[in-house]
């Protein structure tokens, strides 16, 4: 990633509503899935934003996280077979992760968490690149009687995590009580807003869906507050630092249309009893003959930091290809997710090679998370 401060009109790339705030704080920016967002704050970077993440708590701006809204009767069963996983097993006020899969191939289109309101309402947020693709599908497939409106740049979204997160959110009057995966409505100084028990970080935390007009009011009561609790702001580079601890996929990287869920081992997310869902039939043909390749977890033996892209091999046998890596602030030690060819026969705590412009060296198998979760 690289600083786009100056050419961000040229390239026309989104803004988030907090976009003042951040060169307030001296934000350094990034391109990302199509919008100019935080990379990490000056006086901090990843190293203390990560860490204020793990030990108190940290507020990420994730606007650009698309956002969809499925209406109508029947909208929650049209999403049903349309999604990967069984919106059935949850109730209204619950919160669901799902896949948007290719109908032919099983490939991943995007990873979405579905909020189930009621029967007649679903709401949907995406991936910032592939809303448009989802919306696009999901209104091709819709009744007559269902209507799929995107609503991406009507909604902020902001992610407060960390141990501290619910003494920070409950200074504010805001409910935090409510069971993981699921949500509240809320009103902070008379702005409507939704609270959702969700995160990607691995730890407790909330994601605070804001009217866009009302996000500067919100992110300034957040930060007057939060300072008592150890508050940081937090940038995409951590975010992703503390997804990769805990093994979540990145969609572009570990999910793809190239990449099934069960290449991916992301067949939890998968209602394999429903009678419909895009892709089931490719899906159920690879779980039966199972797949050529599988997402796994590595750990660094030595110094070596492993990155996207980088080659795997078993003496001169190349078995794999890491699909993120990075270097974990938490075990001070480069982990990464992989695909490695099933018919090598790796198993956990198995050592492979990777191969560094030139250079090999050792990372051993080991399950994600590569931390301990505390989410719940």
């Amino acid at each position: 990633m690289t600083d786009v401060t100056s050419d961000a009109a040229a390239t026309r790339l989104r803004r988030s509503p907090l976009h003042e705030r951040h060169t307030a704080a001296g934000a350094k920016f990034a391109p990302f899935g199509g919008w100019e967002m935080p990379l990490e704050y000056a006086g901090g970077g990843v190293l203390k934003e990560h860490t204020a993440v793990r030990t108190a708590v940290g507020v990420f701006d994730v606007s650009h996280l698309g956002k969809a809204r499925v209406s109508g009767p029947g909208a929650a069963d049209f999403v049903n077979a349309c999604l990967s996983n069984d919106l059935g097993r949850i109730g209204p006020g619950r919160a669901q992760y799902t896949l948007c899969c290719d109908d032919a191939t099983g490939g991943v289109v995007d990873d979405i968490i579905a909020y189930l309101y009621a029967d007649d309402h679903v709401f949907l947020i995406p991936n910032a690149a592939n809303t448009a693709e989802v919306v696009r599908r999901l209104r091709a497939a819709a009744p007559e009687s269902v209507t799929v409106t995107d609503e991406h740049e009507a909604y902020a979204v902001l992610a407060v995590q960390g141990p501290r997160s619910a003494d920070l959110l409950g200074a504010l009057g805001l409910p935090t009580e409510h069971g993981y995966m699921s949500f509240s409505a809320a009103s902070l100084d008379g702005v409507e807003l939704t609270v959702c028990r969700t995160g990607y970080t691995g730890e407790l935390g909330y994601e605070l869906v804001v009217p866009a007009e009302h996000a500067v009011a919100v992110w300034d009561a957040l930060n007057a507050f939060g300072e008592a609790f150890g508050l940081r702001a937090c940038g995409l580079a951590a975010r992703d630092t503390l997804r990769t601890e805990m093994g979540y996929p990145l969609h572009g990287q570990d999910l793809s249309l190239d990449i099934t869920p069960v290449q991916a081992r992301s067949g939890w997310a998968v209602g394999w009893d429903k009678p419909a869902f895009w892709g089931r039939d490719a899906l159920l043909a690879e779980k039966a003959a199972g797949p050529r390749r599988t997402l796994r977890g590595l750990v660094a033996v030595d110094r070596a930091i492993p990155r996207p892209g980088m080659t795997l091999h078993v003496g001169d046998e190349r078995v794999g290809e890491v699909t993120s890596g990075t270097f974990s602030p938490t075990r001070k030690q480069g982990i990464a997710l992989a695909l490695l060819n099933t018919d090598a026969n790796l198993t956990d705590g198995d050592e492979v090679e990777i191969d560094i412009r030139g250079r090999r060296a050792p990372l051993t198998l080991q399950k994600p998370p590569f931390v301990n979760p505390s989410v719940k």
